[in-house]
């Protein structure tokens, strides 16, 4: 089974809070998904392999570390994982990104895809999957499907809000990846959005309601 990983950190946690309020306007909103990103993110690739490198400082030569192994991309799930992409290549400006588009039937509340392109090297990619929140985890089940379909097997998901039914479904389909997150949430309500969460973090990223 994956680990689900929840990020406490009291700078997080501040920030999610402000988020969560119905007060807070899109630009706010906007700013905070994006500090938020930042954050985790940091937190999420903390255990990304190094190497020791011979480099020569304005004083001596020296030994440092710097990154190994498998480069990075993203793969944010439209549209709201749109909002986490600038904080990601801030911290690594050398990830590729795909984007995978996902509509949820507003009846069925059934994930259908409508787009999906991803770097042509994204099977040799340690993959970070976004999106800032994991309800029913049909979306994100459906996405990594699709990445997995390319050939990619090391993908990770970044969500900041989850609820146990989400957490349940991903772990159910795909026990090999692991969920980073901010808050667990209760549960989901009958139009299958978070409780107490934050609304439709699409349209509040975007004002689009």
């Amino acid at each position: 089974m994956s680990k689900v990983v929840v990020f406490d950190h009291p700078l997080i946690q501040h920030k999610l809070s402000i988020m969560r309020s119905k007060d807070t306007g899109t630009k706010e909103f906007r700013e905070l998904l994006n500090e938020i990103a930042m954050l985790m993110v940091y937190e999420v690739t903390r255990d990304l392999p190094t190497e020791e490198v011979e480099i020569e400082t304005p004083i001596c030569v020296c030994k440092a570390k710097q990154l190994a192994g498998k480069k990075l991309g993203i793969v944010p799930i439209l549209r709201a994982g749109l909002g986490m992409v600038d904080a990601v290549t801030k911290l690594i400006p050398a990830a590729r990104v795909g984007h995978i588009g996902l509509y949820r039937d507003p009846e069925t509340h059934e994930p259908h895809e409508y787009y999906c392109k991803l770097p042509d090297d994204a099977e040799n990619r340690e993959l970070l999957v976004l999106d800032p929140m994991l309800a029913t985890g049909g979306s994100a089940s459906d996405a990594i499907t699709l990445i997995k379909a390319r050939g990619c097997n090391h993908i990770r998901l970044v969500n900041l809000i989850a609820a146990p039914e989400g957490v349940a479904k991903v772990q159910q389909d795909h026990p090999d990846v692991d969920i980073y997150i901010a808050a667990m949430d209760d549960h989901l309500n009958e139009h299958a959005y978070i409780v107490p969460g934050l609304g439709d973090a699409g349209d509040r990223l975007f004002g689009t309601k």
